[in-house]
């Protein structure tokens, strides 16, 4: 999905685990004009090809540039939100020369380990009962009202993942190796956490933030690990500015 202006700054949005693009829908009309919006869905979400197997983290950060090839695109500001953004680091590791800027909202440093929630996953079978992703949703909850129609996209993008997807997209995010830990992103870096995330902590947060050389830490106050779903109007002005601060000319000497 694109749009925008086709020769503006190029932003590539990328969605979390369990999501589609269509995570973004509150968001877009928010972003201005002048910025091409390229919106995908990744492997095994939304409307994307839910192949039996290939569900690593490098797996779906190669999809990445892959995808840029096709629609021409040098290089793109990548924009993940929570696990997206996991993704997103990855890309700027394999791929530098083609991430812009990188903007992590609400992106974990590492996911190496086991939640509790991962042993519902275990239990997982096709088809997706909807009830079980309406009830996964409070895996994380909430400081903000979120429209209820925005809620049932969330739970209709759950329920079109198979069961393997779900696992084994899973595994991928927590067996990998935390890309800030194998190499150094050298890409402008925003980094966006909602300080009542409950998944994340601010030691996190800051541990990233040290990792990726002159990066930026911007905490939205009484916002949850959702921050997408929580502030999209904030998110639209900090994204509208990160990208007008990459494109706009320097101060002349």
């Amino acid at each position: 999905m694109t749009s925008g202006d086709a020769s503006g700054a190029p932003l590539l949005l990328l969605h979390p685990w369990g999501e589609s693009l269509r995570c973004f829908d509150r968001l877009l009309p928010l972003l201005p004009a002048t910025i091409r919006i390229v919106a995908m869905d990744q492997r095994g979400h939304g409307h994307a090809d839910k192949q039996p197997k290939g569900y690593a983290l490098t797996d779906f950060a190669e999809d990445i540039p892959a995808l840029m090839d096709a629609l021409d695109l040098d290089s793109a500001v990548l924009v993940g939100s929570s696990s997206g953004g996991y993704v997103a680091q990855q890309v700027s590791i394999m791929n530098p020369r083609r991430v812009t800027g990188l903007v992590l909202v609400g992106s974990p440093r590492s996911l190496q380990g086991r939640p509790p929630f991962a042993k519902e996953l275990d239990q997982l079978a096709d088809p997706i009962d909807r009830s079980w992703v309406a009830e996964s949703l409070q895996w994380f909850p909430r400081c903000h009202d979120v429209p209820d129609w925005y809620l049932e996209e969330r739970i209709d993008d759950g329920v079109c993942i198979p069961a393997h997807v779900w696992r084994d997209a899973f595994t991928g995010l927590i067996t990998a190796a935390p890309p800030t830990e194998t190499a150094t992103i050298t890409a402008p870096t925003l980094i966006i956490w909602g300080d009542r995330d409950g998944i994340l902590t601010w030691e996190d947060q800051q541990a990233l933030s040290a990792a990726i050389p002159g990066s930026r830490l911007v905490v939205y106050d009484g916002t949850g690990h959702l921050v997408l779903w929580e502030q999209p109007e904030r998110l639209a002005c900090d994204l509208a500015a990160f990208v007008e601060s990459l494109t706009s000319p320097g101060p002349s000497n």
